[in-house]
């Protein structure tokens, strides 16, 4: 018994067929490389390095800003303080020496020709408000302007 040519073919032509096409199902269903190009990979890195170079920059403007506004606003803050608290000494030792001062030289009283307070007077206000004398000072306020109590008490408060 002997294998003709034409027995292996019969064999063999239908197992090669099928090899071939288990081979192609395997091909089909294989997961596929969804990679990403090398230009949109390129993309990605430079965004990334973008939005990190971005936040370093703001981070490094905002520390810089800090540091401005920390050497220069407490100077002006405290320059700013002691003038005001020079103008309050000189408005209450101004009011320790007489109470109307209408006959002192250079006081324009508490209610400027304009309608608006006197500065003197408006320092004189917020110092008393700031020292914990609200009451004095809307007291105060109402007696040179002669408004009423709300709106005195809004005023000293906004202080």
């Amino acid at each position: 018994m002997g294998l003709s040519l034409g027995d292996v073919l019969m064999i063999g032509l239908p197992l090669i067929v099928l090899a071939a096409v288990l081979w192609g199902l395997t091909e089909a269903f294989k997961p596929r490389d969804t990679g990403t190009s090398d230009a949109e990979r390129y993309q990605r890195e430079l965004a990334v390095r973008s939005a990190a170079h971005q936040a370093a920059q703001s981070q490094a403007a905002m520390a810089a800003r800090a540091r401005v506004e920390a050497s220069t606003k407490p100077s002006q803050n405290e320059a700013q303080q002691t003038q005001q608290d020079q103008q309050s000494r000189a408005a209450l030792k101004a009011q320790a020496g007489s109470s109307p001062r209408a006959g002192q030289a250079g006081y324009q009283g508490p209610v400027l020709p304009n309608g608006q307070l006197n500065p003197q007077f408006a320092l004189q206000l917020q110092a008393m408000a700031r020292s914990g004398q609200k009451i004095q000072a809307i007291r105060l306020l109402r007696q040179a302007t002669h408004s009423d109590l709300l709106t005195a008490k809004n005023y000293i408060d906004r202080l």
